[in-house]
């Protein structure tokens, strides 16, 4: 079994000697071995794109807006997904946002994830109604359990979600207060040694 390190190494290297800076590659390396650790086929897809690019012109996105569309082809998951990473400050104001025909969009998914963890948002992630939950970097929710991914989205929304409990006001003062049994009850004792150096000088 390949480890992690071998994982990202590889495909950074891999994405330079297919046209991309040694920046951009660094960011790829960095996301197939995010891929792998949620158990996502990152190093097949990234193979297969790279297969594909050398057929296909694959459109770039400087600046992103809230609806986007490529002009001709199809979007490169990768110059979009670095392009969303760096301007993701800017991209959380639209609350949502919208794209149209990006080319292997599981290897888009990585750069969400990291968005995620950035602006401290979980994102919601749909493409021709197949849903991923990035959870902060951390972990990554999907209704997909098809084991090949496809190699086009035609239709892509991303939604940034308000960060909210998952339980009721009732539900956690009713947790509170039963962790108060726990509490200890303030003694004589407990004041004095709490007060600081005692009655012991040391200088």
């Amino acid at each position: 079994m390949k480890s992690l390190s071998e994982i990202e190494t590889t495909s950074k290297r891999a994405t330079r000697a297919a046209g991309f800076s040694w920046g951009v590659s660094e960011e790829v390396g960095k996301c197939i071995r995010l891929l792998e650790v949620f158990g996502f086929p990152g190093i097949k897809n990234l193979n297969s794109y790279f297969k594909d690019k050398t057929l296909n012109d694959f459109e770039s996105l400087k600046l992103i807006v809230k609806e986007n569309k490529p002009q001709k082809n199809k979007f490169c998951p990768i110059n979009l997904g670095v392009n969303f990473l760096d301007q993701i400050r800017d991209i959380e104001r639209f609350n949502n946002c919208s794209f149209k025909n990006i080319a292997y969009p599981i290897l888009f998914l990585p750069f969400l994830s990291r968005a995620s963890e950035v602006i401290g948002k979980k994102i919601f992630f749909d493409f021709d109604k197949n849903q991923f939950l990035l959870n902060y970097n951390v972990s990554i929710s999907s209704n997909f359990i098809e084991e090949k991914y496809p190699n086009l989205a035609r239709n892509i929304k991303i939604n940034f979600l308000d960060n909210k409990d998952n339980f009721s006001d009732l539900e956690w003062k009713n947790l509170y207060k039963l962790s108060e049994k726990t509490f200890v009850e303030e003694t004589d004792s407990l004041k004095q040694g709490a007060a600081g150096a005692g009655l012991t000088d040391n200088d």
